[in-house]
């Protein structure tokens, strides 16, 4: 089965629960299975299900709202937070440091705990899961502080990939900015971003990491966004990164006749995404170094 119907109108719950910005399609399917989802009465314990717009869905007996629209966050991720909910260690987590009047959101992958930088946020899950996708072939850049003298030969040779314990890590490119004393620091890219890459590579070679701060997820910049300051990325924005072809807004229900809306699609696919990069993508696409401001916000 599909996961989306054209007869029905219909996408898999799974992924309509991440849209809603519940959690991502595993944790729903993990909800499916420990039978706490319900469509209009019934107990799923199938993540194949189809729904509509009219379904009521049911989340451990809880009402799921419709999605809202599609929105991306920029935040600046202090060190010393967990990027989970609910960590079982008690220790302090990025969602409980998110602003009070910000509406549930999931991380575009994760940030250790004691790496920095730039962190995506989402009110859609399935688009969360999008980016994450090494398809996507977005660039993660950081700025990477390392204890030993580097040589630089041997960053070079990362650009072929390295294998670590038995891990086959993919292509790293790596430049060595500044060696002072006992510490250097590096400008590292990847597109891959395995869990702790980068200090567990770096570590390999005789350098551990003492900093790490990601400074740009593809095109959006971490730019001049202070330390635990959150920032919407404009809509517009948004739509030209992402292109045509990503759900970044949900259009309402078309009544049109279907030659009219076929008529239409195919008009609007004349102009083709804008695409292009942005510095500091959530302010506006001012220059990185440029100064920003906090968005209004409104209440969910």
């Amino acid at each position: 089965m599909s996961e989306t119907s054209s007869s029905s109108g219909g996408e898999r719950i799974a992924k309509r629960l991440a849209r809603a910005g519940l959690c991502s399609r595993r944790e729903a399917e993990r909800w499916i299975t420990e039978g706490r989802v319900s469509v209009n009465g019934e107990i799923l314990d199938s993540p194949a299900r189809l729904v509509t717009p009219g379904d009521l869905i049911l989340v451990d007996g809880q009402p799921v709202s419709e999605p809202e629209r599609t929105r991306l966050w920029r935040y600046h991720k202090p060190a010393g937070l967990v990027t989970t909910h609910r960590d079982p260690e008690g220790r302090s987590t990025v969602f409980a440091a998110l602003p009070a009047d910000l509406p549930r959101v999931v991380s575009v992958g994760r940030l250790d705990l004691n790496s920095e930088g730039l962190l995506l946020l989402t009110n859609d899950g399935a688009l969360a899961r999008r980016l994450e996708l090494p398809d996507n072939a977005w660039v993660r850049r950081y700025r990477v502080r390392v204890h030993g003298e580097v040589d630089p030969v041997m960053l070079a040779r990362l650009e072929q990939g390295i294998t670590v314990e038995g891990l086959a890590y993919g292509p790293i490119k790596a430049v060595l900015d500044r060696q002072k004393g006992a510490n250097a620091w590096l400008t590292v890219s990847l597109q891959e971003g395995k869990n702790r890459e980068i200090r567990k590579v770096m570590e390999h070679l005789g350098w551990p990491v003492t900093r790490l701060i990601r400074v740009s997820y593809g095109p959006f910049q971490l730019g001049t966004l202070a330390e635990g300051t959150v920032e919407e990325v404009p809509g517009k924005v948004l739509r030209e990164q992402l292109g045509e072809a990503k759900p970044v807004l949900r259009p309402k229900t078309d009544s049109r006749p279907a030659g009219e809306r076929e008529k239409a699609v195919r008009l609007g696919r004349r102009g083709g995404p804008g695409g292009r990069t942005v510095a500091g993508a959530a302010e506006g696409g001012k220059k990185e170094g440029g100064k920003g401001h906090a968005p209004r916000r409104r209440t969910p």
